[in-house]
C-alpha cells in the first residue's frame, strides 16, 4: 500500500524537484520578484515557439555584456533589439530583475541602474516575450503595459509599427559602442528618410536629395507618419512608399535592419543553415551612401567599393573609413599664389556648392576658387558649355566612369610629384582594413545578394543615361539649327531664361553699372535698400544693398535662397561680396507688394485674394517641409509678398531667415527678427523658434487680406510699436470667435473687406478665417502646419459661388 502511494506520488515529486533545481527564468516568462544573471548561461527567457530568445550577449570576447533579443536559429545569434546599446555590464554580478513595483531594471555588478522601463505600477505580474519577437510586461489580465516594440534599436520586425518617434540606428560593432552615424526616421515633412549625421555635417540620402518629394514616388501631404511590413514581407509606409520583398509570401522569418553600411535591407532567414539572404534593399550602389568614406575621401568601384584618399592626402584609420582623409599640408599654405590644382577625373563631391555657373570655361572656373579663400576644390562638368562648381566642403566624394566631369583640388605649389600623382592614391578594399567587423560596403559573407538582380540595375542606368545624352543632343541640335536660320522671338525668350537661371557671383563693378550707380530706389527694409537694375544680358532685377551690420543675414540668403527654387518664391539671381559692398540679386517683380493692393488705392478682387493666400501657403510649405534644409522665414507680413505680372504672390526678403538643423536641439535665435506684429508669442517668451512663428504670421495676413485693413502693431516714425493695434488683432479674435459660436447668419459679411460690395465666396471667405484664427493661436503646438494649411485651401480652390 505505501508502494502504490509512492508510485503515484513520484511525478509529482519529480515535477517539484525540476521546478526547485532550476531557476524560474528557464522559460518564456519571468515573473515579478524573479531575475537572471549574466554568468549563467540557462538564463534566458523564450518566445511560446522558440523563434525569439531574450538573454545576456556579448559583442566579441569582452567582460561586456548586453541584454537583448535574438533569433533563436540564427547561426550568428542575430540581435534584434537590446535594453542599452552604448552601455554594456560586467559578466559578473550584473542581472536583470523585474522588481516588485512592476519596473524591469538591467543592473551592473556594483548594482548602479543601466536601464530601467518607465513602469511604476505594481499591477504588473511578468514579463513575457512573444512569437513576435515582442517582449512585453503585462498585468494578470494580459494587458500590456509595456512593450520593447515601442523601443526599437536598429531592426523593425513583421507589424512592429514605426513612428515619428522612433529612429533606427545600426548595430553596434565589434570593439566600438558607438552605433554610428546613420538612421532611419520620419522627417518633419513626413518623409521618411536615412540620413548621415555625423560630427562635422549632416547629410540626407535617401530618398534620392536631388529628387524633390513627388519625383521619389513619396508624398509630404498627409499629417501621420508610421511605417511597417507584414509577414508576408509587404512593407507601408504614410508618405506612400510601398514595396514587396523578392521572395513574397508567409512562412518566413524577416527582420528589416539599417547596417552599419548606412543601408537599410529586409533579410530572410534560410532556416535549413540559420544564414540571412537580402530580399530587398534601399540602395543598390553603396557609393550613394553620405559619409561612408569620410571627409575629403573618395568612393569608388574597382569593381568593388574602395575608399580612396585623393592626392596630397592619406587615411586618418585605416581601420575606419568614416574617418576620412587628412591632407599631408597645411591649410594655411593655401595662399593665392602658392596653389596649384590637381586633376582627377570623372569625380564628384555631393553638396557644400559655393557657386555653380553654366556656360563658364575650365579657365574661368580655376580663378573663381582660386580667388575665393574658402574654396578647397572645384568640379568642371563638361556638358554643353561647361558648368562650374566651386566647394566649400569636401565630403561624399565619388567617382564614377560615366560622370562627365573632373575634380581640381586645391595643394600647395610645393607639393611633390609622388604625393600629388594620380598613381600614388591611397586606398582600401571594401573591407577598409583587415578586420571583418569595419565592412563598410557590400555585406558579411553570410549574407546572399542576388548580383544578377544588380547588374540588371546598372544596365536600365546606363539605358537611361544613353537615351538622357541623345535626348540632349537632339536639342541642341534645334537649337544650332534655330541661331542659324532666325529663333522666333518667344523660342529665344525662354531659351535666354532657361540658360541664365544659374546661381552666379557678381562683381561690385556689374551691379554699379545695373542700377545705374543705384538711382532707382524700390524700397527700404531693416537689412538694407533695394534697387532696381538691368544687367548685362536685359534681365530686370531688383538688387538689395545689405548694410554691414547684416553680414550673418547675408550669409544666411546667399547659402539657402542660392539652391531654392518654388514659383511663390522671389528668385535669387547671385550676389557679390568684395569688402564691405554685400548685396543680393533678385529677379524683378514688377506689381509690387501685396500692402500696396491691400491698404492703398489698388484693390484686390477676391479671386485675386485666394490666389494669394493659397500661393502664399504653397511657397511656406516649401521652405518648411520639401527643402533639403529647414528654412525658417521669420519675417512674413504683406510688405515680403511680392506680385508678379498675373497677380500671383512670390515670398521676398529671406534677409531675415534661419536655418535649422531637422532633429536638431531647437532653434534658439540670439536676438529678436522680424516685424513687430507679425511676430509670434515665441519671440517675447524667449522660447526655441519654429516654422510655427511662420504659421502665426501668415495667419494675421489672411486675416489681414479677408477684412482689408490692418490687424497687426506697426512700426512707426519713432520706431515704437502702436499697441492699440496689437489689442485690435486680440480683440478680432475674440470678436470672431463670438460670432461663429453664436450662429449668427451675417457674421461673414460683417467681417470680409466692404470695399468688395459683397463680391466673394462666403465658403472660401469662412476657410479663410478659420485657417486664420487656428494659424494665429497663441500656443504653437494648437497651429496647423504649412502643408496641412495647404492642403484645406486646395480643397476649396474651385469654390465659384459668389455672393451677390
Amino acid at each position: 500500500m505505501k508502494s502504490l502511494k509512492l508510485c503515484s506520488l513520484f511525478p509529482f515529486l519529480v515535477l517539484s524537484f525540476l521546478i526547485f533545481s532550476f531557476p524560474l527564468t528557464t522559460s518564456r516568462i519571468l515573473f515579478r520578484g524573479n531575475s537572471f544573471s549574466v554568468k549563467d548561461d540557462l538564463d534566458f527567457i523564450t518566445s511560446p515557439q522558440n523563434t525569439f530568445t531574450g538573454g545576456f550577449f556579448t559583442i566579441g570576447n569582452t567582460n561586456a555584456y548586453y541584454f537583448g533579443i535574438w533569433f533563436t536559429n540564427s547561426r550568428d545569434k542575430t540581435v534584434v533589439w537590446n535594453a542599452k546599446q552604448d552601455r554594456p555590464v560586467n559578466r559578473q554580478g550584473s542581472k536583470l530583475t523585474l522588481r516588485k513595483n512592476g519596473a524591469l531594471v538591467l543592473t551592473d555588478v556594483d548594482d548602479t541602474i543601466v536601464w530601467q522601463t518607465n513602469t511604476t505600477s505594481f499591477d504588473i505580474e511578468k514579463a513575457e516575450l512573444l512569437e513576435t519577437g515582442n517582449l512585453v510586461l503585462k498585468n494578470p489580465q494580459g494587458k500590456i503595459l509595456w512593450q520593447s516594440f515601442d523601443l526599437p534599436t536598429d531592426t523593425l520586425l513583421p507589424h512592429q509599427f514605426f513612428t515619428k518617434n522612433h529612429r533606427l540606428v545600426p548595430p553596434l560593432r565589434k570593439g566600438s559602442l558607438s552605433p554610428g552615424y546613420f538612421s532611419l526616421y520620419f522627417d518633419s515633412d513626413n518623409v521618411l528618410r536615412m540620413i548621415y549625421d555625423g560630427p562635422q555635417v549632416s547629410s540626407i540620402y535617401w530618398p534620392n536629395p536631388d529628387r524633390g518629394v513627388y519625383w521619389n514616388g513619396r508624398t509630404s501631404q498627409n499629417s501621420s507618419r508610421f511605417a511597417y511590413f507584414d509577414q508576408m514581407g509587404r512593407f507601408f509606409s504614410s508618405d506612400r512608399l510601398q514595396f514587396n520583398v523578392s521572395d513574397m509570401g508567409f512562412g518566413i522569418l524577416r527582420r528589416m535592419s539599417i547596417d552599419i553600411d548606412g543601408n537599410l535591407r529586409i533579410y530572410s532567414l534560410d532556416n535549413s543553415t540559420g544564414l540571412w539572404k537580402i530580399s530587398w534593399q534601399a540602395i543598390a550602389q553603396p557609393c550613394i551612401v553620405h559619409g561612408i568614406c569620410g571627409r575629403y575621401s573618395i568612393c569608388s568601384y574597382a569593381p568593388e567599393p574602395k575608399c580612396t584618399c585623393p592626392p596630397g592626402y592619406q587615411m586618418v584609420n585605416a581601420s575606419d573609413w568614416s574617418r576620412g582623409c587628412r591632407p599631408r599640408f597645411s591649410q594655411r599654405s593655401l595662399s593665392r599664389e602658392h596653389v596649384k590644382f590637381v586633376e582627377i577625373p570623372n569625380v564628384d563631391y555631393w553638396g557644400f556648392d559655393l557657386n555653380f555657373t553654366s556656360s563658364m570655361s575650365l579657365e574661368s572656373c580655376r580663378t573663381l576658387c582660386l580667388d575665393d579663400p574658402r574654396c578647397r576644390a572645384f568640379v568642371y562638368r563638361r556638358n554643353g558649355e561647361g558648368t562650374c562648381f566651386t566647394k566649400g566642403m569636401l565630403f561624399n566624394g565619388y567617382r564614377s566612369p560615366g560622370f562627365p566631369g573632373t575634380a581640381f583640388l586645391k595643394v600647395p605649389m610645393n607639393l611633390s610629384g609622388s604625393e600629388s600623382g594620380l598613381l600614388n592614391l591611397e586606398s582600401t578594399d571594401a573591407k577598409c582594413g583587415s578586420s571583418p567587423e569595419n565592412v563598410l560596403f557590400g555585406f558579411p559573407s553570410m549574407y546572399e545578394l542576388d548580383f544578377k538582380k544588380v547588374k540588371w540595375i546598372y544596365l536600365y542606368l546606363f539605358s537611361f543615361t544613353l537615351g538622357g545624352i541623345e535626348i540632349l543632343f537632339v536639342v541642341l541640335g534645334w537649337w544650332a539649327l534655330f541661331s542659324k536660320h532666325g529663333i522666333p522671338a518667344s523660342i529665344e525668350e525662354g531659351y535666354k531664361m532657361v540658360s541664365s537661371t544659374q546661381f552666379r557671383r557678381f562683381t561690385y563693378t556689374e551691379l554699379k553699372k545695373a542700377t545705374k550707380n543705384f538711382k532707382i530706389e524700390l524700397g527700404r527694409g531693416g537689412s538694407g535698400a533695394v534697387y532696381k537694375g538691368v544687367l548685362a544680358d536685359g534681365r530686370a532685377v531688383a538688387v538689395k544693398r545689405l548694410a554691414n551690420e547684416f553680414q550673418e543675414e547675408f550669409w544666411a540668403e546667399m547659402t539657402t535662397i542660392g539652391r531654392i527654387n518654388h514659383m511663390n518664391l522671389v528668385r535669387m539671381w547671385g550676389f557679390c561680396s568684395e569688402g564691405r559692398h554685400q548685396l543680393l540679386v533678385y529677379e524683378y517683380v514688377e506689381n509690387s507688394s501685396l500692402d500696396r493692393h491691400l491698404f492703398k488705392s489698388d484693390i484686390l478682387g477676391w479671386k485675386q485674394r485666394f490666389a494669394v493666400a493659397l500661393g502664399t501657403a504653397k511657397g511656406l510649405a516649401y521652405l518648411h517641409h520639401e527643402c533639403l534644409e529647414w528654412v525658417i522665414h521669420c519675417d512674413v507680413k504683406p510688405e515680403n509678398i511680392l506680385l508678379d505680372g498675373e497677380l500671383e504672390p512670390k515670398i521676398a526678403d529671406f534677409g531675415l531667415a534661419k536655418l535649422s538643423q531637422r532633429g536638431g536641439p531647437g532653434s534658439d535665435f540670439t536676438k529678436i527678427r522680424g516685424t513687430k506684429g507679425y511676430m509670434a508669442p515665441e519671440w517675447a517668451l524667449n522660447q526655441p523658434i519654429t516654422a510655427k512663428v511662420d504659421v502665426y504670421a501668415f495667419g494675421i495676413v489672411i486675416l489681414e487680406m479677408v477684412k482689408g485693413s490692418r490687424l497687426s502693431s506697426w512700426v512707426v516714425d519713432d520706431g515704437e510699436c502702436d499697441h492699440e493695434h496689437e489689442s485690435q488683432l486680440r480683440k478680432f479674435v475674440r470678436m470672431v470667435k463670438r460670432k461663429i459660436q453664436s450662429g449668427e447668419d451675417s457674421w461673414v459679411e460683417k467681417i470680409v473687406d466692404p470695399r468688395l460690395e459683397g463680391n466673394f465666396s462666403k465658403n472660401q471667405a469662412v476657410t479663410l478665417i478659420e485657417i486664420g484664427l487656428s494659424c494665429v493661436e497663441q500656443d504653437r503646438n494648437k497651429r496647423p502646419k504649412m502643408a496641412s494649411v495647404v492642403q484645406t485651401l486646395l480643397e476649396c480652390e474651385d469654390e465659384t459661388t459668389i455672393l451677390t
